[in-house]
């Protein structure tokens, strides 16, 4: 069997590693020139059932180099504080086992031994179906043909643009800016025990919410890879600094917003927390402005199931959904570790794809839906459509 992967997203490598381990020949083709050319983010939260998929899906080397490189949060919870920072919500995580861990760091153990199945520059502009195979084409003139095509190519997936044309990305009408606080013993002391948990959200007036998260390596990454034989660039522990606002707080749009050096985006977020807590505004003045960029809030409406074919999608091509959902990264790593799973055993690959398509519909818009509904309340995000 030959697969095809559309983007070399943390789905689609942690998918190839899972089919590569099963001896099935799998080829990743990426739009992007390299690994590190786009920001995409900082900090993610894997629930324990992402981490179990990755023990499946990567060998024994990559999976102590996640080990070691995983920060464990204590106590496992979620708090929401006003912007005084005294308690308003407080949850526990159900599940055990959940982590932090750094999205490039992530990546780059995810890419580790794919560099012969995996090619840069490949920017899809279609593909076509036959009986038993598809073809993709790319912007450079070449194409690859595989016997299944999965689409891990995003919330902009250009393969969900054709295969599933009335699939809709509703647009919260929420804008977040999201940066990085170097975590030292200069700036520790302005985060209190409470704030070392999943996340802890700060809500202000006007639905604007700040938040912090923390990523603490157990052991240096760039120290772990290289005991491991692997490539990561050096990163050092963190805290995440984000501030979300209704698009009209921002009083320009989007695009606009896009074209904003850093240090701008990080005055935006100093304005939105000028009357709150001083240790409130001082952790958003210790922020790196040069991190700091937009993001608007964006998810996937969910759709019937459709008949199944050689062609299925993955993660946030099908699924993109609230980060109030704390699930986007979990969840593209529950298809991954699904799809690898039933197209390794053997037999008719569009059966597989059926099963597989049958599970992931239920549990990935079940996931949206939550996080419109914690978005909503939250985040004063738009009410999802109900198609």
């Amino acid at each position: 069997m030959r697969v095809a992967v559309i983007g070399a997203g943390l789905g689609g490598l942690a998918l190839a590693q899972g089919l590569k381990a099963a001896g099935i020949d799998v080829t990743v083709h990426e739009r992007d020139a390299a690994l590190a050319s786009r920001q995409q983010g900082y900090r993610l939260h894997l629930d324990g059932r992402a981490v179990q998929g990755l023990r499946r899906m990567l060998p024994p080397k990559l999976m102590e180099l996640f080990d070691a490189t995983a920060y464990s949060p204590v106590p496992p919870r979620f708090m929401m504080l006003d912007d005084q920072l005294e308690p308003l919500v407080t949850g526990e995580i159900e599940g055990p086992g959940d982590v932090s861990v750094d999205r490039l760091v992530l990546r780059q153990i995810l890419f580790a031994g794919l560099a012969d199945s995996v090619e840069f520059g490949k920017e899809l502009t279609g593909y076509r179906s036959e009986p038993g195979s598809v073809t993709a084409r790319f912007a450079d003139g070449t194409e690859s043909t595989a016997d299944v095509l999965v689409a891990a190519d995003g919330i902009n997936s250009a393969v969900r643009r054709q295969y599933l044309p009335h699939a809709r990305i509703f647009d919260t009408g929420v804008y977040q800016l999201y940066g990085r606080i170097p975590l030292d013993d200069r700036t520790r002391g302005l985060f209190d025990d409470r704030m070392f948990g999943i996340f802890t959200a700060i809500a202000g007036p006007d639905r604007t919410r700040a938040g912090v998260a923390p990523v603490e390596f157990p052991e240096s990454p760039h120290r772990a890879a290289a005991r491991a034989g692997v490539e990561v660039r050096p990163v050092s522990n963190y805290m995440t600094c984000s501030f979300s606002a209704r698009h009209d707080w921002f009083e320009r749009d989007f695009a606009d917003l896009r074209t904003l050096p850093g240090p701008d985006l990080h005055a935006l977020i100093t304005r939105g927390v000028r009357d709150w807590h001083p240790r409130v505004r001082e952790i958003v003045a210790q922020c790196d402005p040069e991190s700091v960029f937009v993001l608007s809030l964006r998810c996937s409406v969910p759709i019937d199931p459709w008949p199944t074919t050689n062609v299925t999608l993955l993660g946030d091509a099908i699924h993109a959904m609230s980060p109030a959902a704390g699930s986007g990264a979990c969840a593209a790593l529950w298809d991954a570790d699904l799809l690898a799973s039933l197209l390794s055993g053997g037999g008719d690959p569009l059966v597989a794809l059926r099963k597989y398509e049958s599970e992931m519909i239920e549990y990935g818009f079940a996931k949206v839906r939550e996080g419109a509904h914690n978005g909503q309340h939250y985040l004063g995000q738009d009410p999802l459509p109900e198609s």
